[in-house]
């Protein structure tokens, strides 16, 4: 895999990630929400978040990005490179929301960084 091939993956990896923690971050303040016949006030209450909106960009435009590294690598390559976003995402979910990063979430963290790196050692 060459650095533009890596360079597009990981561009794709991350846009995904602030995409998740975008939508996390406009849901923080409504709690549970419901399928419930008083969920339309709640959908629009979170159009108007901007959290929401950057996080549907953030996973639009990852989509075009993925696709141009799609076409520069094998999909069994590329796509256990998405794991790295759970990496990133369990960080910034402790470093933002103050989420629990325990000694298992750690463990399983380090895992999937060995893993991908002999993956793309490969």
């Amino acid at each position: 895999m060459n650095l533009t091939s890596f360079g597009l993956i990981l561009t794709g990896v991350l846009l995904n990630a602030v995409a998740q923690l975008a939508l996390k971050a406009s849901v923080r303040d409504y709690g549970a929400i419901e399928l419930t016949a008083g969920a339309l006030p709640v959908a629009l209450r979170l159009a108007g978040e901007p959290a929401l909106w950057l996080g549907l960009v953030c996973y639009g435009v990852s989509v075009v990005v993925w696709i141009l590294a799609l076409s520069r690598v094998d999909v069994s390559i590329a796509y256990p490179m998405l794991s790295i976003g759970y990496v990133v995402n369990a960080l910034a979910a402790w470093a933002l929301f103050g989420e629990a990063l325990t000694a298992m979430r750690l463990a399983g963290i380090g895992i999937i960084i060995v893993g991908v790196f002999v993956l793309a050692r490969s």
